[in-house]
């Protein structure tokens, strides 16, 4: 089978490409780069107009299958990925079961495999039912198909299980994801501490909880040699912690939000549990600091941290609704309004939401090589939309985001050389 992607702006920031090629895709590959291929008996894309870039990758997403079903399904999770440009995502450990045994990883591959519409990559957990007393069987997990490991949702509390948990790993060559988060320091609140929290009568969570597990993880990191990746950074400190720990030669990665680059908790007003996340949404300082950290390559990648919840775990009081945003189809128009806003040029957007994150992950993802897998995202950059809460492709619809305009979206998704979206 031949298709020839025809006219496109290719962006290959992995081959510091960023030219106008046709693409000649054959049996799921690429094949060639260059301008004018002949088309010969190959079926031919027009992408005139449009950027063509490696599929996306969203390092950090939690598509709830098996257990939550009702919030999300790797079916739903994989077309909401595919609506929105993304071809690789890697899955968190926090379903019920726990991916935490081989059986749940092979589960979550072989569904994936037959009935997704993007390539899931599961991140096993750290510690047994995330419950930080057990290292999981990290050899096993890794040989099954995990790429990474972590409790996201919750931190390694004790710190001599996150040293073992990061010399285990370190053996088999794979990142651990750490959840920085001291829950002695968060006690109940709800949002970010400052003067929002205490103008609406909200319990604040201070960005020493954020950050003081940050450090103790980075010198275990520094201690052990180990992979250390850090998720969801939203505090100026965190960031200045892994800037000076990279320039130390320590082993460590780190992704931001969306949602944590683009609002700050003068959003919480009006008391709209979509703007309820863990971290919570940040002060202005903070924000600008995440964009720093972006434009210096401190962050070496943008995650959604995609988050679906039922409307009825949402639609609740503030205080008692479940954190997290859905975002794999927001991914893309927000990170390229960092480009419109002269943050990145167009190069680094895509970089950190393709090659950088497949690098951490170390899948063959997020590149155009010839050779590599035909994943790859046709984008119209200029073209406006409304985000309609109840047209996005996931099950659950808590976009921070609704009722925004925003610009430029995926017209079509190829997964190994097959349209799966196309818009």
């Amino acid at each position: 089978m031949k298709t020839l992607i025809k006219s496109g702006r290719v962006v290959d920031p992995a081959n510091k490409i960023d030219e106008k090629l046709d693409i000649l895709v054959i049996d799921g590959k690429i094949a060639e780069l260059a301008a004018n291929i002949d088309p010969g008996d190959a079926d031919v894309i027009n992408a005139a107009g449009l950027i063509v870039t490696p599929g996306l990758v969203d390092m950090h997403t939690h598509l709830r299958d098996p257990g939550y079903e009702y919030k999300e399904d790797i079916i739903s999770g994989s077309c909401a990925a595919a609506a929105g440009g993304v071809t690789s995502v890697a899955c968190m450990p926090n379903t019920s079961p726990v991916n935490d045994n081989l059986a749940i990883t092979k589960y979550i591959i072989n569904k994936a495999q037959a009935q997704g519409s993007a390539n899931v990559f599961p991140i096993g957990s750290i510690t047994k039912a995330m419950k930080g007393g057990t290292l999981t069987e990290m050899g096993e997990l890794k040989e099954g198909g995990c790429v990474g490991f972590s409790d996201d949702g919750l931190p390694v509390v004790d710190g001599e299980m996150m040293r073992r948990g990061l010399e285990y790993a370190n053996t088999f060559g794979v990142p651990i994801f750490t959840h920085a988060e001291d829950l002695s320091l968060v006690a109940g609140g709800s949002m970010n501490e400052g003067p929002v929290a205490t103008e609406l009568g909200l319990k604040g969570i201070p960005w020493v909880a954020e950050d003081a597990v940050t450090a103790r993880d980075i010198m275990l990191a520094e201690l052990t040699g180990a992979h250390l990746h850090v998720c969801h950074v939203s505090t100026r400190g965190s960031i200045a912690q892994v800037r000076h720990a990279k320039a130390r030669g320590v082993r460590i990665t780190c992704e931001a939000t969306p949602h944590h680059f683009m609002l700050t908790d003068e959003a919480v007003r009006g008391y709209n549990a979509n703007f309820k996340m863990n971290p919570p949404l940040r002060s202005q300082d903070d924000v600008d600091a995440v964009r720093a950290g972006l434009a210096d390559g401190t962050i070496d990648a943008i995650a959604t941290d995609h988050a679906p919840h039922h409307i009825d775990e949402k639609n609740v009081e503030f205080a008692v609704a479940l954190n997290g945003v859905v975002g794999l189809e927001t991914l893309l128009p927000l990170t390229l309004k960092l480009v419109s806003e002269k943050v990145l040029d167009l190069s680094q957007a895509i970089a950190l939401v393709t090659c950088q994150p497949a690098d951490i992950l170390g899948i063959d993802r997020g590149t155009l090589t010839v050779g590599a897998v035909a994943d790859m995202t046709l984008i119209n950059p200029n073209k406006e939309w409304l985000v309609k809460a109840d047209e996005l492709h996931s099950k659950s619809k808590n976009t921070a985001f609704s009722g925004q305009t925003l610009r430029g979206y995926a017209v079509r998704t190829i997964l190994a050389g097959k349209t799966v979206f196309e818009r």
